[in-house]
């Protein structure tokens, strides 16, 4: 499928997306967000995707933040529904059933750090900056990252980067645990091939149950400790816990099927 401001390509199992506005800095309009959704509906299902990569086009930004000229003139309802619509994708992202990692390519400000925080996880090349710039424009983040920030990094420092606006290197962001790990931008995507490469050798349907019980003790209306028992229990009915089980008896290596 053809898209207007995102690259798609699947590669051995690997979904890539791209952002694809270079010349902008893979800035995100609506559209772009909304895009990127799609692509990730398109494999939902798709036994035969076991990752996505969420990167940036160029070797400058990841996505150095939101297109200030889509909502420049907007009001209280049209913010309103930015943020709910962005919002909104920005939480399948986070919910995705498949692991999601954000290779970020370089600056990665406002809605595009806000983007990098929905993935599963971060990898960043050593010229990725960080921030939410948000109070520069008189706005806050509107994509959850108040909320996100703090759950990685605390709220001590993640207070002191929205207030202040300031951006952190690669280094500092790995120190704060923002990201998992450092690399040259050169293997950057090499880096995230290897680490999505070894998920895919795992069940499945366990990386799913991962992926949701992690969500659920950040959800209100739900209780954590409950939804481990019940995705633990979920997995005892599927043939990939019987083909676990007996490849760890008959030492050799599973053949998982999402089943």
């Amino acid at each position: 499928m053809a898209y207007e401001f995102i690259l798609t390509n699947i590669d051995a199992g690997i979904l890539t997306i791209t952002l694809n506005r270079e010349k902008q800095l893979n800035a995100l309009n609506a559209q772009l967000i909304q895009e990127i959704g799609e692509a990730l509906e398109n494999v939902r299902n798709d036994k035969s995707v076991k990752g996505i990569i969420l990167t940036g086009s160029g070797k400058k930004a990841f996505a150095a933040g939101a297109d200030i000229k889509e909502f420049s003139a907007f009001g209280l309802e049209e913010g309103k529904n930015l943020a709910v619509s962005g919002g909104n994708i920005f939480n399948k992202i986070e919910q995705f059933n498949k692991p999601v990692i954000a290779a970020v390519n370089g600056f990665a400000l406002g809605g595009g750090c806000e983007l990098t925080m929905a993935c599963h996880f971060r990898i960043a090349s050593e010229n990725a900056k960080f921030g939410q710039p948000e109070v520069n424009l008189g706005l806050i983040p509107g994509y959850a990252g108040t909320q996100r920030l703090i759950q990685l990094i605390g709220k001590g420092k993640a207070m002191e980067l929205l207030m202040t606006g300031d951006m952190i290197d690669a280094n500092e962001a790995h120190q704060l645990g923002l990201v998992n790990h450092v690399v040259p931008q050169e293997t950057l995507l090499e880096k995230c091939t290897s680490i999505l490469n070894k998920i895919g050798k795992k069940g499945p349907l366990a990386i799913e149950k991962v992926i949701d019980s992690v969500n659920a003790y950040f959800d209100k209306g739900r209780n954590g400790f409950e939804a481990e028992i019940d995705n633990f229990a979920f997995l005892f009915e599927t043939k990939d816990f019987k083909e676990g089980t007996t490849a760890f008896m008959e030492k050799r290596k599973a053949d998982f099927k999402g089943e």
